[in-house]
């Protein structure tokens, strides 16, 4: 199994506790892409729809395709409210539009989703399936510091213990020093107008919640079990003991646009 395909494997969970997008970042994207029953949307690697649904409900013309049959049967139930949005199962770098439905897309999005596809030509293939002046966004997703910075420092302990890979004294960098490489969609000659607008959220967590999110990750779901439990239950009362049961994380969000040349 593909690291990227673990998260098929525990879609409910995915869908009850991956962080939603912050209201703001999707009114942007909105407001940029002037969605609305005109428009045509194509989001790449929708998961279980947590940027879907505020899409589907400009009532815009909108198919996601995601890659895992779980995951897409779950953001099937999450859109069963708007008739204009479909999913379909596959892989979007193998994935062509229908025959009936010729013509190109008026935005393109992916959401937390975009790193897992093939650098040497995921900006391509969007822009392909873009038309002229359509929209690219996409959304990046960042943990850094901030919140209940204390547990974090301390939970490197845990994660060098349990997780082999953890490189040593690993920390989180603040939020204005985090920002994603635009350098592959300024620089493949397609796109233009190239801008990322940043948004922060705080989620707080009990120690059971906080577990529960770790648990949609695909380098936790990919630990062996026994060092799975390890880590987790080492975090668990790292939480319950030193920080009387809740932590605060943070987030960056980035939304990255960009318009298809003409």
């Amino acid at each position: 199994m593909e690291l990227r395909d673990t998260f098929d494997t525990v879609a409910e969970r995915y869908d009850r506790v991956r962080p939603r997008y912050p209201p703001a970042l999707v009114e942007r994207l909105v407001r940029a892409a002037r969605l609305g029953p005109a428009s045509r949307v194509l989001e790449i690697g929708p998961g279980t729809g947590q940027l879907t649904r505020p899409l589907a409900a400009t009532a815009c013309r909108l198919t996601a395709v995601e890659r895992g049959p779980a995951l897409a049967a779950v953001a099937r139930r999450n859109l069963a409210g708007f008739p204009r949005a479909e999913v379909v199962v596959g892989d979007f770098e193998r994935w062509r539009p229908p025959a009936d439905q010729p013509g190109l897309f008026d935005l393109v999005a992916c959401a937390t989703a975009f790193h897992w596809l093939d650098p040497a030509d995921r900006v391509g293939r969007a822009a392909a399936v873009l038309r002229p002046g359509g929209l690219l966004a996409l959304v990046t997703t960042h943990h850094v510091a901030g919140g209940s910075d204390g547990f974090f420092a301390e939970a490197q302990s845990c994660y060098e213990r349990w997780d082999p890979a953890t490189p040593p004294g690993l920390r989180l960098a603040a939020a204005e020093a985090t920002a994603t490489d635009t350098g592959e969609l300024t620089g493949s000659g397609l796109l233009t107008d190239v801008v990322a607008h940043r948004h922060t959220q705080d989620i707080t967590y009990t120690a059971d919640a906080y577990v529960e999110v770790l648990l949609t990750y695909s380098g936790h779901l990919a630990l062996d079990a026994p060092s799975r439990r390890g880590l987790l239950a080492c975090l668990r009362g790292l939480i319950e003991t030193r920080y009387g049961g809740r932590i605060t994380k943070r987030y960056l969000h980035e939304l990255i646009l960009a318009r298809r040349t003409a």
